[in-house]
């Protein structure tokens, strides 16, 4: 499905794919695992790989979800139940470590609303970073590109032709937005992330799309049926998602009251 590896074009080397199974619904899909992927299995989502017959290099969560046995290998890494990061963002920081910027995930849409917002919250979070996450669930992919473009080849356009391509500003403002080979054309907008401007757009068929913005973050959900886009920066990015934390911050803290 897609393309199994991608290539930065910052840096002309082909970026390690992490899959990630989280504990949320899996629609009767079953992932698929690019070659040499690293996978990591993020709590319950352990469950549903070993339903698949899937073995995980990697195991992280709090574990208040897993059904079976938690397994006992060097990739486990056990979490306290109170802490500030979810599970997923936890699994996607070990994926960032073993040298993953492209991120394959699945089980985290459909179930809790509020999951899944947190989910797409993280996706920009590595966007932001020059990573790209792609959340599967329903038919549906869900990703975030920051300063820089998404490109559909017109054979996995017509894959998907009829069905809708919808982007959304997840910054305050996102400027220089294009989106071309569309039934609605855009040129050189700006989105708001408090205006509904570019929902429900439409594939053509044997027509290339793309996808683009100058600055800021979009998210993108379009077809499975589509593939995965080309993935291009403007500019290279810096930084990462940061340690594995089991804190809670001061902020979020809240004394305990005696009995």
């Amino acid at each position: 499905m897609g393309r199994e590896r991608q290539q930065s074009h910052d840096t002309g080397k082909v970026d390690t794919t992490c899959v990630v199974f989280a504990a949320g619904t899996y629609f009767n899909e079953r992932p698929s695992i690019p070659h040499d992927a690293f996978v990591v299995a993020a709590d319950g989502g352990l469950d549903h790989a070993r339903a698949l017959g899937i073995r995980a290099d990697a195991v992280i969560g709090d574990f208040d979800s897993i059904s079976g046995p938690v397994p006992e290998q060097s990739g486990t890494i056990r979490l306290p139940e109170e802490k500030d990061d979810p599970d997923l963002l936890s699994a996607l920081k070990v994926g960032w470590v073993k040298g993953a910027r492209i991120f394959h995930i699945y089980g985290a849409l459909g179930g809790r609303v509020d999951h899944s917002i947190a989910n797409i919250q993280i996706l920009a979070r590595l966007a932001a970073h020059g990573g790209i996450g792609y959340l599967f669930g329903d038919g549906t992919v869900v990703t975030a590109i920051c300063d820089g473009s998404l490109a559909f080849t017109a054979d996995a356009a017509t894959r998907g032709a009829g069905r809708m391509i919808s982007v959304f500003s997840h910054s305050d403002q996102s400027t220089d937005v294009t989106e071309r080979g569309l039934k609605y054309q855009l040129e050189h907008a700006t989105m708001l992330n408090d205006t509904v401007q570019g929902v429900s757009n439409e594939f053509l068929t044997a027509t290339p799309a793309l996808v683009s913005v100058g600055k800021g973050t979009l998210v993108v959900t379009f077809p499975i049926e589509a593939g995965l886009p080309h993935v291009e920066r403007l500019h290279a990015f810096s930084g990462n998602l940061g340690a594995l934390s089991t804190a809670v911050s001061a902020a979020l803290a809240t004394p305990r009251r005696s009995a």
